[in-house]
């Protein structure tokens, strides 16, 4: 990192602690030290503060700043349509590439050097980024042209739309109701054509969820394929970036230029990731396809038309050769509970605990991010949705009286999850089910109290959530409408074979658009 971005970061004062302090940690922790062990320990603690200031005078690799920008502006309203933008902005790629002429929103969980990043959250209120995240110098690479950062959740934890420090994200079918979350803006956007492409992060459904409920082709894919480096981080296991797009040749590009190997920079990805091209490969025959119908995705649905919706067009891959069958798996209602056991401590340890980077993995973490967070928490907690604080609460009491046994028996249970599924798509190619279980709700009344708040920030996660746990690739793509709001289908896939799971989906879009 050269010297001139090191002034970026706040270099910590290490004071060296009293014995006072140390018989107040040694009393909150239980360990009983003498007076001579503390002595022993404070005097030892001046070689580790020599240590550290030591550390911060290093100068460490940082994230390739290669395009010119501006800080950009906020939007008024009445250029902000659907209140879908965070930030406006200008930023150029390269002259020729996969996505020049193409304009891109960038989810606002995601850096981009030199423009305001704000997490739909006043905690985060200040901070500018002075690297771009890895995926955001590979789409300006591909020619692609950044016009903005899009609203998302506050601190990306809501499946709806209503909890973004600057306003609910509006559906463009009815400003009524929902676009859901957390990537509602990018969905919105993509979907009234104001963007070309987007993209989106997904730890619970946050790619597929406004993708369905706006009629768009959303792709939350393989854990790990695309490089989560540069983002906030909600819980390391669950992270998921992907392309949000009107087509799928549009999704299938956007992917192929996104996804690959970072380098060691993020530990979520394997060394032998191989990226193909997968837009070139969409427009196959998918005769003799195996789709597999989840009975159980269908059954947690509680509107019939979604239903009825999906399994009619599913059917209708029969017309393009395929083989449709319904398939039980009743692992999967217990699919939320597991994701749940896993995203609510994750979630609070990682995200609030943790400053959105989270502890213990190899790879580049981005420390102007990690500070500016932990000031915002710091200073100003309170400023937390209540679906923040909601999990705040919860997991901190479960951290004091249960340690983390939830966490570690919902990642063991995973496992079994993921294996089942595995199973399931030994026999099929893919499985289909509903992406949602009922179509965009309302937006909350504005004296909506915080049990409603809390009933609808995630109530329509039961079938996205599974697979954030279980790292298949699923795709949703509009299979309809109904009272004028659109109906989304899930596809899901083998580990990395976002190939198939594009097969099917541009199958279907063809039969669909005729």
């Amino acid at each position: 990192m050269a010297e001139s971005e090191s002034d970026l970061y706040h270099a910590p004062t290490v004071c060296c602690p009293s014995v006072n302090d140390l018989q107040q940690l040694s009393d909150d922790l239980r360990l009983k030290c003498s007076t001579e062990e503390l002595e022993a320990i404070c005097d030892q603690f001046k070689g580790t503060a020599g240590g550290f200031t030591r550390l911060w005078q290093l100068q460490e690799p940082s994230l390739p700043v290669k395009y010119p920008r501006t800080p950009g502006y906020k939007p008024v309203p009445a250029d902000n349509p659907y209140n879908a933008w965070y930030r406006r902005c200008d930023i150029k790629g390269a002259y020729n590439g996969k996505l020049a002429g193409k304009t891109v929103g960038i989810k606002d969980c995601i850096a981009v050097a030199g423009v305001p990043m704000g997490v739909g959250t006043a905690l985060m209120e200040g901070y500018t980024p002075e690297f771009d995240a890895t995926l955001v110098t590979r789409i300006l690479d591909a020619g692609g042209h950044i016009i903005g950062k899009t609203s998302v959740e506050n601190q990306c934890k809501s499946g709806s739309s209503f909890t973004c420090a600057s306003g609910p994200v509006k559906n463009p079918y009815d400003e009524t109701r929902t676009t859901g979350g957390s990537s509602g803006g990018s969905a919105a956007l993509v979907s009234m054509g104001l963007v070309d492409l987007a993209v989106g992060g997904d730890q619970g459904g946050s790619i597929r969820i406004p993708a369905s409920w706006c009629g768009i082709v959303g792709l939350k894919p393989t854990h790990g394929l695309v490089p989560y480096t540069g983002a906030i981080s909600i819980d390391t296991t669950l992270d998921h970036l992907g392309p949000m797009t009107r087509t799928v040749e549009d999704n299938a590009l956007l992917l192929e230029v996104i996804a690959g190997y970072d380098g060691g920079r993020d530990p979520r990805q394997p060394v032998s990731l191989k990226v193909p091209h997968y837009s070139k490969q969409i427009n196959v025959n998918i005769s003799g396809k195996k789709i597999g119908v989840l009975k159980e995705g269908f059954d947690v649905c509680t509107e019939p038309d979604v239903v009825e919706i999906v399994r009619r067009e599913v059917d209708r891959l029969k017309e393009a050769g395929a083989e449709v069958e319904e398939v039980s798996l009743p692992i999967h209602l217990d699919g939320p509970v597991i994701w749940n056991a896993i995203c609510l401590q994750g979630t609070y340890n990682c995200m609030v605990k943790g400053n959105g980077t989270g502890y213990f993995w190899k790879g580049f973490y981005p420390i102007s991010m990690l500070q500016a967070a932990c000031r915002g928490v710091a200073a100003r907690p309170y400023d937390m949705s209540i679906v923040m604080k909601a999990a705040s609460l919860t997991s901190e009491y479960l951290n004091r009286n249960y340690q983390n046994i939830f966490y570690a028996k919902g990642q063991n249970l995973n496992m079994m999850l993921t294996s089942e599924y595995d199973r399931v798509l030994e026999k099929y190619d893919v499985i289909v089910m509903p992406t949602l279980p009922y179509k965009a709700s309302k937006l909350p009344k504005v004296d909506a109290t915080y049990t409603e708040l809390l009933k609808v920030s995630h109530s329509m996660n039961l079938n996205t959530s599974p697979f954030d746990c279980t790292g298949h690739p699923a795709l949703s793509i509009n299979a309809g409408f109904s009272d004028g709001l659109p109906v989304g289908m899930m596809i899901v896939g083998r580990h990395f074979d976002e190939t198939t799971v594009y097969q099917v989906a541009r199958a279907y879009e063809e039969i669909r658009d005729k």
